[in-house]
Formats: C-alpha cells, structure tokens, sequence
C-alpha cells in the first residue's frame, strides 16, 4: 500500500526540521558504535569491580567474548504495575546464561504513581520524575559494561524518561520489557459514576473507597487507556517490544516467555553478532510517526503531546504541535477503550488488540512499514501474535477481522474519522484538546471564564454552588515553571457533574489532564504557561473566551485584554513540601511545553 500523502508529508517535514540535530546525533552513536565493545576499553581493576557479586557469571564477564546485558528497572512494591518485576531479573540471568550471555542489574530508577498523588502536593514532582528517570538511567548505563539494555519500565513517566536515557546510550540496542495489565476488575464506567456520586456529596468516602479497591485490585497496570497503557501501545508501534506482549497480564505463563524471549533477542542483536540493532537506528523519524499514528489510531493519552517531543529531542528529531495536528486530521480512530468507551485494554486486547490495528493501518498506508523495529526489519511483524504452545513460544498472525465491533473497528468503518487532537492557537496561546470522548455538541464553547490559581478552589468553589451557568473554568500557574505541571485530573468528576447539570462546561489550563481524562473539553498545555508571563496571567473573572475544538481557536474576546499586563502571583506555597525544594532548579530551567517541558534536553 502506498504511503497516505499527509504522512509522508509529516515524516519529510519533521526530518527536514531536524537535519542539524539529528546528523550530529548520528555521529556521535557511530562513534560510540566504532569504538567496539565497552569492555574492552576497562582497566582490569575497573572489571573487577564490576563483577566482584556476579558468582558462576565472573569467568564469561571476565572472558568478554559474549554480550553483557544491562537491567534498567523501575521495580516497587508500592506501583501495581511494577511490582512483577521483582522476579524478573533472576528470570533474565538464567535465560541468559543459556545462550551463553550474561546479565547484571545496571540500576534501578524511580518509578511514582499519578494514581496515588492525583491532587496531592507530590504530583508536583510527577513530570520532572521523567528528567530524573532519564538521569538515573545514564548513571546506570555509564559504568560502561554493557552490550545492550533491557529497560524495565511501565507507567507514565517511567518509559519517556527509559526512553531518553535509550536514545541517550543509542550505540546499544534496546528492548523494552513489559508486565502487563492487571485482569479486569469494577468496569470503568462504574468507577467514574460512583467517583461524581461522591463529588455530588451523594455517598460517603466508604462506598467511595470499595469502588476504588474494586477497581485496582491485583498486580499489573490500570485497565483504563490511560499514559500507561498508552506507553505500552507506543513500544510496539515503535518497534521497541516483542510482537504481541504489550497486554499480556502478569504472573502467566506467557508473560514469562515473552520475558525470556526479549531477553535473548537482546543478546542476538548486540554488535557482538550478526545482526546488530542499535537503538539509535530504531529511534528514527518514522519510528516516530508510526508513533503519533498508533496516538491518534488508540485515542491515546494527551501526556504524550509532551512526552513524544521530549523522547524525540534526545534521539536529535523536532517533533511540533503541528505534526500532532496533521497526523491527527487523516488517522480514523479505531478503538473505544475506557475513556473514549466502556472496555479496558483486556476487552482491547481480546478484541483482535494493537496487531488487528497495526495489520489495517499498514494496509490504509497510514503507517511506515519499512521501519526498523527489536523483532526484525518491517512493522509488517507486529501484525503477529504471541502464543504459547506445547513447543515454546511462537507468533502466528493476528485477527483479520475485529472480534468486537464495539471495542475496535477497521478504518473503513472508524468510531470517528479523525485521531480527534487537535491544535488550538489564539491570543490565549498555543494548547491541545483532546476530543475523542467528548460529545460533538460540546467541542465549542463561549462562555465567561472563572479563573483560579488552585485546583482546590475550583472544588471549593463548586461546594458552596458558585457554577450556576455556562463556564469556562480557568486553572492557571499550573506550568512546569510555576509548580511542575501537575495534572489536574482530580478536577474531572466536578466539571463532570456541572456538564451533566445542563451547564456547558470547559477547563483551559497550562497544567496537564490525565491520560483517563475524557468527556469534558479540556484546552491544555497552554504555552507560554502563566508563570512565564504567557496570556493567561492576562485572564479576568468574566471574560468572555472561546474555545473552538473544530477550528482550533482559542481566544479571549474581551475588548482590550491584549493591552493588560499579566498578574505576578505568589507561588511560594508551590515551592516546598513532599520534596518540592529539592526540584527549585528544575522549575527554574525547564523548557515550555511546546517542546515536551524537559530539564535535561
């Protein structure tokens, strides 16, 4: 199939719009590259240390005939969706050791829950953990003794920081090793009423609490399609997984084969064999476009606007909002997972999953099919599905037909024609809104503004029954440079109850929504953010503002709003607490939204 014009228009733009930067950084992974295996160029003190704890293993590592493989892992026991890989890295050693490889724990990074500080002080901290993840990484990757990495990471900063640092330390292959969602627990939809049941004052925190822990039960990522389960799509779009394993749950049979599979591809594509496979080579233009598709395809997490560009950054490629937008305006979208439906990611999966999505937008040409990918070259091998048989693990090929009509669809007949991102420019700034679940009579909205500086205040606001018309709901100082851009998904059941009042309702913010933010409009991202003097410091109680997800504008229409002078608020109170102090230059440094809001890059 040839390639959709208006992808291929994308791919040549952004490549063209990152020629200086990524051809420097392409030199510098060939140089890397030629100086050959790390381990040679070690003082037999500096391997000593290195392999001092390593046991049976010290003679091969010692020997440095066969690859070493470095463990980057984001284990805990506090995250469900990485507490599985407190067993993975014996699993990996002993599969290694079969092949004649070994393999060591480089490091392990931290790994927060957006889940357990959504409307808390630390998710303050949430963002900037990606530029931290990526730090730590480095640290562990500069000891200089690997061959290639296996990157052990899920939710929704860990893999956009793991895939910094890859980008980073590109002269050696990746492979990104995943743990799978939880099972199915209280649906999705259930959980969202009886969290607005709640904000309505309706029932007590007890009835709030069952839902909760019905919800998220077990071991393995949340169902619902939110970051983290968007990461996971984007490693297979992007050719980073094995074929098949993104939503494989934990602590089953097949999970462990696909681990021990990646962990022997691994050694097979070091520049030790015959088929070397850097992540340099893999982290390319159309890996990334393939990327925003797989976005736009899933009606995936609006945190990738910022995570995308900022991955991108570190493997030298220029990702805009605009690129966003045009990919956006030809991808149909194909699946309703929980926000834009009722089903979780197992319903998804079931359904024919990202294999049955890939197989159709390789065949609308939507896709670039000759990528280079971990499994081989061509994406035309993420269209098989994993399978465990009584011979092993094979891949055989994937659903042509949607085993659930509802869940997922081919783009001949999409839930919508388009991704549903769209761009919003104005006199507010530049922004993103993410309409795929939001009700086509409510993508427009006039509305006088109510403007705060604090997500409680809006809560607080709406207890004592201030919101009696429609509203545009303005939450400002909520950028990476005013407190680390905190997602303000804690706001979601409140506006929620006011939509379902009759009133319409928005929120135009420069902070962050969650991945499972759904159907109310939201306009975010909004750069130049407050705190940097952008628009919105401008903004009054009772402005009139438009916000046009169909055009794309975003535009306050009060008269002689562009002559004010924006507010200076104080954002003391943002800057200690749950370690806020030890991120003070982070906030001061960071980079605007615009360009994925990064510290490091």
């Amino acid at each position: 199939m040839t390639l959709d014009a208006t992808i291929a228009r994308v791919t040549d733009r952004i490549r063209a719009r990152s020629e200086g930067p990524r051809g420097a950084y392409l030199a510098r992974m060939r140089e890397a590259a030629e100086a050959g295996p790390a381990r040679a160029h070690l003082t037999c003190g500096n391997q000593a240390h290195a392999y001092a704890a390593m046991g049976d293993d010290k003679d091969a590592l010692a020997e440095g005939r066969s690859p070493n493989i470095g463990i980057v892992t984001a284990y805990n026991d506090m995250l469900s969706a990485h507490q599985p890989y407190e067993t993975y890295p014996q699993l990996i050693k002993a599969a290694l050791r079969e092949v004649g490889a070994t393999a060591q724990v480089a490091g392990g990074v931290p790994a927060m829950c957006d889940g357990v500080t959504q409307g808390q002080p630390g998710m303050e901290l949430s963002l900037f953990s990606r530029d931290v993840i990526a730090l730590a990484t480095g640290v562990a990757l500069s000891h200089n003794t690997f061959d290639a990495a296996l990157y052990m990471g899920v939710c929704d900063k860990i893999v956009p920081g793991l895939i910094m640092a890859a980008a980073t330390f590109g002269h050696i292959p990746a492979i990104f090793i995943p743990a799978g969602p939880m099972t199915s627990g209280l649906p999705n939809d259930e959980k969202a009423r009886v969290r607005q049941q709640f904000a309505a004052g309706e029932i007590g925190r007890d009835e709030l609490m069952k839902a909760e822990m019905a919800s998220y039960h077990g071991p393995g990522t949340c169902t619902f399609y939110g970051t983290a389960n968007t990461n996971q799509m984007l490693m297979e779009f992007m050719g980073l997984h094995l074929p098949g394993s993104s939503f494989v749950n934990p602590n089953t049979p097949l999970r462990e084969a696909l681990t021990v599979a990646g962990a022997k591809r691994a050694a097979e594509i070091t520049a030790l064999g015959n088929d070397y496979r850097p992540a340099s080579e893999i982290l390319d233009e159309k890996a990334f476009v393939n990327g925003l598709v797989g976005l736009m395809a899933t009606g995936g997490s609006t945190n990738h606007i910022l995570h995308l560009p900022a991955m991108a950054r570190a493997a030298g490629i220029i990702l805009d909002l605009e690129d966003f937008d045009d990919v956006s305006s030809v991808v149909p979208l194909l699946a309703k997972v929980y926000p834009n439906g009722l089903a979780d990611v197992n319903h998804f999966h079931a359904a024919g999953g990202l294999q049955f999505m890939i197989r159709h937008l390789l065949k609308s040409g939507l896709l670039h099919e000759d990528a280079k990918t971990v499994a081989g070259d061509g994406l035309t091998r993420y269209t098989q599905d994993a399978k465990l048989t009584e011979d092993g693990l094979v891949w055989v090929e994937g659903p042509e037909d949607s085993l659930n009509d509802k869940i997922l669809r081919k783009p001949a007949d999409p839930f919508q024609k388009t991704g549903g991102l769209k761009q919003l420019n104005g006199n507010l700034g530049r922004g993103v809104i993410k309409v795929s679940a939001v009700a086509e009579e409510r993508r427009q909205i006039e509305a006088p503004v109510r403007v705060f500086h604090d997500q409680a205040d809006v809560k607080e606001a709406f207890k004592r029954d201030e919101f009696k018309q429609d509203t545009i709901v303005v939450v400002r100082f909520q950028g990476p440079k005013a407190n680390g851009m905190p997602e303000l998904h804690s706001l979601t059941p409140t506006l929620s109850v006011l939509q379902d009042r009759g009133l319409k309702v928005a929120l135009v913010t420069d902070g962050r929504m969650s991945g499972a933010s759904g159907k109310v409009p939201a306009a975010i991202h909004v750069s130049p953010e407050a705190a940097d003097g952008g628009p919105l410091a401008k903004l009054q109680d009772g402005d009139i503002v438009r916000l046009d997800a169909v055009t794309g504008e975003l535009t306050c229409l009060t008269e002689g709003f562009d002559a004010r002078s924006p507010v200076q608020p104080d954002l003391s109170a943002n800057q200690f607490g749950i370690g806020r102090e030890l991120f003070a230059a982070f906030r001061a440094h960071v980079g605007p939204a615009t360009s994925g809001a990064s510290v490091v890059l």
